[in-house]
This record gives structure tokens, sequence and C-alpha cells, in this order.
């Protein structure tokens, strides 16, 4: 049974996410749409991560098996297929072999997001920043944004899907902020994330910009559980699925916005 792997880009502001949902539009189901006129055969076709509704990737990973070919075909030739007819803002990178028991999800062994924040407001990257018209102190979110590495537990953080039992516990391996331009930019890099974590971070990250919170009060919200995050979750458009690491893979170090603000 052939096995690729699919490096996907998307602009997310279209879509209810990756996962394939029933009457939604969303970067799955588009997939599957067009692997369904480029094979006859059964396939599977599972993504590394499920970004929510409006969240953008700049290298989400997926996986493609098909029970049988009618031909022999080269990657090359796959991801010209899927370019030729997938819409505009979901493009294929790359597509190479890989093992027949690749799984993106399963194989992946940590996920980093990136989230821009704008500090004036933008004609060219609306769909894709937050832009925040308060002053900001960077310096202090900075300072803020290193509590979170290390294993916490996120509660505050994120929304429980109804009736499913999960953990809240995850482990940080990086968080940082940074500045490009007029862009104040958040990395941050884990095994697994949970829902609205990152936009619930960014947006209390926010708030310890603007003054109102100090950094012993966000220590807090990752000590003691508190529902005051929710109220201020950042909007999808600035959030990125930056990059999935495998074995031997290296996490993400550059220093530069998706679209620059000067």
């Amino acid at each position: 049974m052939p096995t690729w792997k699919l490096e996907i880009e998307y602009e997310g502001t279209r879509y209810r996410g990756w996962q394939i949902q029933h009457n939604a539009k969303t970067i799955q189901g588009e997939m599957q749409d067009v692997t369904r006129q480029l094979f006859a055969s059964k396939f599977e076709l599972f993504g590394a991560g499920r970004t929510d509704a409006g969240v953008h990737a700049l290298r989400q990973i997926a996986h493609l098996r098909v029970d049988e070919l009618t031909a022999n075909v080269t990657p090359r030739q796959i991801q010209h297929g899927f370019n030729d007819l997938l819409p505009h803002d979901i493009n294929v990178l790359k597509v190479s072999n890989a093992p027949d028991d690749f799984h993106a999800r399963k194989d992946a062994i940590a996920r980093y997001y990136l989230y821009q924040i704008s500090t004036r407001r933008t004609a060219f990257g609306k769909n894709l920043v937050w832009w925040v018209k308060d002053r900001l102190d960077e310096k202090a979110m900075a300072e803020a944004a290193k509590i979170l590495v290390g294993k916490h537990d996120f509660y505050s953080f994120c929304e429980l899907e109804d009736g499913k039992k999960q953990s809240t516990i995850v482990k940080v391996e990086q968080a940082e902020v940074f500045t490009d331009g007029d862009l104040i930019l958040f990395r941050i890099g884990a095994s697994h994330f949970l829902w609205k974590m990152v936009r619930r971070i960014v947006g209390m990250l926010a708030e310890v910009g603007r003054g109102n919170l100090d950094y012993a009060g966000f220590d807090r919200l990752l000590k003691f559980k508190s529902d005051v995050p929710a109220k201020f979750t950042a909007p999808p458009s600035g959030l990125f699925l930056e990059k999935v690491l495998y074995k031997g893979d290296k996490p993400p170090d550059g220093r530069k916005g998706i679209v620059t603000i000067r």
C-alpha cells in the first residue's frame, strides 16, 4: 500500500479548521475531494494536527495511503495533481515517499505554533494578524512567556470538549516573544496542544503587555484554575501551525513574521 508524506500550507480564513466536518468547508475535506479525483481506489488522508476555524498553517503534515494504483506515479506528479485542483488558499509544498507505517499524527514528537500581533493597522495582512490598538510592552510579555516552559496544568487556558475526558497537563518545550518590525510574535512548542490553548495564552500575554496583568498574576493562572483567560481569547487570524517535528527534526528558530509589516 503506497504511502506518502504531504507538507501543506494554507490560509485558514475561509475554513472551519483542518478536520473534516459535516456541512462545513475544511482543509481535510478539500484535500479528500481532490484525492478522489486523483485516485480511483480507497485512500486514507490524515493530518498531524487539528487546526481550528480560521487558523493557518505554514507546514501542516499529512500522510496519504492509497489501496491500489492503476499506474506508477511520482511524488512530484502527486504534488502537481493536487495543486492543479486545490483552491487558491491551500497549497501542497512537497510530497515524499514514506514508510508504509508512517502516521502523520502518531509519529510526530512536537508541534510549534506562531502567533502574530500587529501593533498598527495594516491594509495587507488583516487576515494574518491580530491588530492590538493599545501600546504593548513586549519585554514584559517576553518575561511572562518564559513561565510557560516546562510541565504545567493548562486547564485555565483551554476549552474542554463536552463528554471527552482528557488531561490538561502539557509539557512546553519552548515559549518566546520577539519582534519583527511592527509585529510582536509569540512562538510556542510542545508535544501537543489543547483546544484554544495558544489563543488564550496570547490573549493573557496581551493583557501583560497592556499592563493589566503582572508577572505574578500570569504565573497564578498556571497554578490555579480560572475562567478569566476565556474572556480574552485572541482571534484565530494571527495563529499559524508553524512546524511539526519528527525524530531528527530541529525546531524552528527564525525571527521573521509571515507578513512583515514595517
